[in-house]
């Protein structure tokens, strides 16, 4: 597809970026059995009270995987879209969970993190561990003129980004896709590998880990400053159902 096109066919730039979190789904779906939870059913096609604006939410758990998000929203006529693809692991391993977020507002919006489960400060392991391997693909990021690192105005959204997080913007471009593209797999395909290779976490600490887990996935969803865009599009009800499905609020299976 030729550049303009691509620029100015928001469909067409959903359509890519839904695509591409389908291809890493199903790498998930390969290595992970996982059951869509009951409490989600209603929101896999929603609606504005008003307008265009629609989506889809779908939540998952199973032996290993605590909680799996898979959710677009959209306003088509002004180009907007959000994506997550957000997997939460159980307490039994210790490997930092995998979180995507594309969006377009219109420029392409994109966040990629391994978020972490211990204290970076002072676990230098884990920090060589999972962390060091990314530090490479942030830094060509960083120095690529053609993307521009987001720094989120919410103190707590950027206190849980890792520091080689990539959340940044760009033109909406064949190119900038393709790179977005091969980023997002390339994690996937690494976070895969270190969920086959982790040592087991001990018994007497999955509890305090499964509780940490939980107030980070819940601080994220409730305290991103985007929400404010749901309920201009959805209503504060909506958006409310809608930020208690990505941390498990409603949840009916554990």
């Amino acid at each position: 597809m030729p550049e303009q096109q691509l620029q100015l066919d928001s469909s067409a730039v959903f359509e890519h970026l839904w695509g591409i979190t389908k291809e890493l789904r199903q790498k998930l779906d390969n290595r992970f059995q996982v059951q869509p939870d009951p409490s989600t059913q209603d929101l896999q096609s929603y609606f504005a009270q008003t307008g265009d604006a629609q989506g889809s939410l779908t939540a998952f758990s199973g032996s290993e995987l605590d909680w799996l998000v898979h959710s677009w929203l959209r306003e088509p006529n002004s180009g907007f879209c959000n994506m997550h693809l957000t997997n939460w692991l159980k307490p039994h391993i210790r490997v930092p969970h995998l979180a995507y977020a594309f969006a377009t507002v219109p420029h392409l919006f994109f966040y990629m993190d391994y978020i972490p489960r211990t204290d970076l400060f002072i676990d230098l392991e884990y920090l060589d561990r999972y962390y060091e391997p990314m530090n490479q693909t942030y830094l060509n990021l960083l120095a690529d003129e053609r993307f521009q690192q987001y720094h989120s105005k919410t103190l707590y959204i950027r206190q849980a980004q890792s520091h080689t997080s990539l959340c940044f913007t760009s033109p909406v471009m064949e190119e900038t896709l393709s790179i977005l593209r091969n980023v997002a797999h390339e994690m996937m395909d690494r976070w895969l590998t270190w969920v086959d290779e982790a040592e087991s976490v001990a018994e007497s600490e999955r509890a305090a880990l499964s509780e940490r887990d939980f107030i980070v996935r819940r601080a994220i969803a409730e305290r991103d400053p985007d929400n404010k865009i749901a309920v201009q599009l959805f209503g504060q009800q909506m958006t409310d159902k809608l930020v208690r499905s990505l941390w498990g609020g409603d949840r009916i299976s554990h």
